[in-house]
């Protein structure tokens, strides 16, 4: 009756410890998770404003370069024109051996079309300016494009190197988190072992030594007193072995949340992360 009275009351220690680390677990996790997600958001924010921003400059640039190429072509189609135009007029002015009247009139449309060539002239002249002007401003861009250029290939790299920082990093800690697993596992298992020991040779001396109700008694509150302080060596190895398994785990996510938010398949890790489940699972 003692032992069963014993082992209900042990039963029910054991669960509401289980109970009160499974809280604070769930709690934990909640915090990390919660943290995990805002610092997530947030890079995410701000990668997704700086490549709309690059994309919006890129494309401005080029379809103001695009525009700049149509003004210059057309630009130099009226060139041409106007250059034959003048040929034919002085080609006409040669050929002149008309009477003077047929000369009068050509020579006073020939002065028209003077004026209008003059005025197609200073036209193509501000042309030209403006077309010098926006050169200028084409090279000007096209400065900038090669500085934006420039500073995508510095993130481009900054980026390949964190790649190679946590792949590195995450085969250190998946080696040191396995060894460590391992270690508290056998010390788990070794104390396990102690106990079922000292249990069977108790119940020897006490069926040999036939003692009295007071000495078993003292025994017995003995028995109760290692009997928690191993249950509490136990719990305190299996919360060891569950914070290090959800770093572990918390590790892993966070790794592939950052290789998901630079745009790096999992698939080019060239192996499989290794998750270690939680005690219990």
């Amino acid at each position: 009756e003692m032992d069963a009275k014993y082992n209900r009351k042990m039963q029910a220690l054991r669960e509401e410890m289980d109970l009160r680390r499974k809280t604070e677990i769930h709690e934990l996790e909640e915090r990390k998770n919660n943290q995990i997600s805002e610092l997530m958001g947030k890079h995410e924010g701000a990668f997704g404003d700086i490549k709309n921003y690059y994309n919006d400059i890129t494309a401005k640039n080029m379809s103001l370069i695009s525009l700049l190429k149509e003004q210059v072509e057309e630009m130099k189609k009226k060139e041409i024109v106007l250059e034959k135009e003048k040929a034919d007029v002085l080609l006409q002015n040669k050929e002149l051996t008309e009477p003077l009247q047929e000369a009068q009139e050509q020579v006073a449309e020939l002065q028209k079309k003077l004026a209008r060539y003059d005025k197609d002239k200073e036209i193509l002249m501000n042309s030209k300016a403006r077309l010098k002007v926006t050169q200028k401003e084409l090279k000007d861009l096209q400065w900038e494009h090669e500085v934006l250029e420039q500073r995508f290939s510095k993130v481009q790299a900054e980026r390949d190197e964190l790649y190679q920082k946590f792949t590195k990093a995450i085969n250190e800690v998946q080696q040191k988190t396995g060894f460590k697993n391992l270690l508290l596992e056998r010390k788990l298992q070794g104390l396990l072992s102690l106990l079922e020991q000292k249990e069977v040779e108790l119940g020897e001396v006490v069926a040999v030594s036939k003692l009295d109700p007071s000495a078993l008694s003292l025994v017995s509150h003995k028995l109760k007193d290692v009997l928690h302080s191993k249950n509490d060596t136990i719990q305190d190895l299996q919360l060891q072995l569950a914070r290090v398994c959800k770093a572990h785990n918390d590790m892993l996510q966070t790794f592939e949340a950052k290789l998901t938010a630079f745009g790096i398949p999992l698939d080019n890790l060239g192996f499989q992360p290794l998750a270690f489940p939680l005690p219990g699972q």
